[in-house]
């Protein structure tokens, strides 16, 4: 780190760009949002000078319970995940980040994923903030937890692996044990508390309690997270020039999306996206064949599927398979 706060790489950065690059470059689709929050937290780390007066020092938004009651201040609330307290912590959290990230961007889609980061920062923010009030009150732990200090994406990462595992049947290794992957989470909180100092217990406990909150609030909803609508009206103005470009260059050209070249002379072979998942679907079927949702955006009732023709449900097979 220079005189200004601005750090440089000793090694392990070249390693996380590699990892990320691979990732990606094997990808058909590659996953905005996690690599706008990879690129977030890296930039905010290195404090390039270009964006030096923007980015605020680490010591205006450490995670602090005790200050952020007693000021109000949200921007320790919101930011402190995004900041790191040196490269061994930057690169694990963000290689962890590369491989939840890319699974429930891909599964989810990009639109529903933002709003489901946003969402498990805020809870896990929160709870970790009534956690620490909680033991000051009932159990008088000030400086223990309410007055400690802490930073890093790790509480929101925690959230994401118990989403990512919440319907697993699986088995995963944690630090050497198997365990059942749906509670990998608690395995790993134990863990890490017992072999690596220093880090926030309370921090790790609130994104594992967000995790379950959002899976628990997310179940019994019906219809669209209202975030998931603010996101993609957001999406959808940001890349209105494009779309109006492209409109304009005439609609005889090839077009690509994420399973392939696709041309657009013959009807049957038009492609239409979900606005729930952005998953590419033909226009033989008016069903979303990743998530079921109507091509209006409604949702679609499991008596809508059983009533499919049989010709949609063959160019859905020979969509899905590849003709096999």
């Amino acid at each position: 780190m220079d005189r200004r706060g601005r750090r440089f790489s000793r090694g392990m950065l070249p390693l996380l760009a590699f990892n990320v690059l691979n990732e990606y470059y094997r990808l058909e689709r590659k996953p905005p949002v996690t690599a706008g929050l990879l690129a977030a937290n890296t930039l905010i780390y290195l404090r390039p000078s270009i964006l030096e007066s923007i980015i605020p020092d680490i010591d205006e938004v450490w995670f602090n319970a005790f200050l952020i009651v007693k000021n109000r201040d949200l921007k320790r609330f919101l930011l402190s995940p995004f900041y790191h307290l040196g490269e061994s912590h930057l690169v694990y959290n963000m290689l962890s980040l590369l491989w939840k990230g890319i699974q429930l961007e891909t599964s989810m889609g990009s639109v529903e994923f933002a709003s489901m980061v946003t969402s498990l920062l805020v809870l896990s923010q929160g709870i970790t903030l009534l956690l620490a009030k909680g033991l000051l009150m009932f159990f008088d732990y000030d400086r223990a937890y309410y007055s400690e200090y802490s930073a890093g994406f790790s509480g929101v990462l925690f959230a994401m692996k118990v989403v990512l595992n919440s319907q697993s049947d699986n088995y995963s290794y944690v630090q050497g044990i198997l365990v059942p992957s749906r509670y990998a989470a608690w395995a790993e909180l134990i863990l890490i508390q017992l072999f690596v100092p220093g880090v926030s217990f309370l921090g790790h406990l609130g994104g594992i309690l967000a995790g379950l909150v959002y899976l628990q609030l997310r179940t019994p909803y019906s219809g669209l997270n209202p975030l998931v609508k603010i996101f993609r009206a957001a999406s959808q103005l940001v890349s209105w020039p494009l779309r109006f470009i492209q409109r304009s260059l005439g609609s005889n050209q090839q077009q690509f999306s994420g399973r392939g070249a696709v041309g657009t002379r013959s009807n049957e072979n038009v492609i239409w996206r979900c606005p729930a998942c952005t998953f590419d679907n033909t226009s033989l079927s008016n069903i979303c064949e990743m998530c079921g949702t109507g091509r209006d955006g409604s949702p679609v009732l499991s008596d809508d599927l059983n009533n499919l023709t049989h010709e949609e449900l063959r160019q859905r097979r020979i969509q899905r398979f590849g003709g096999r």
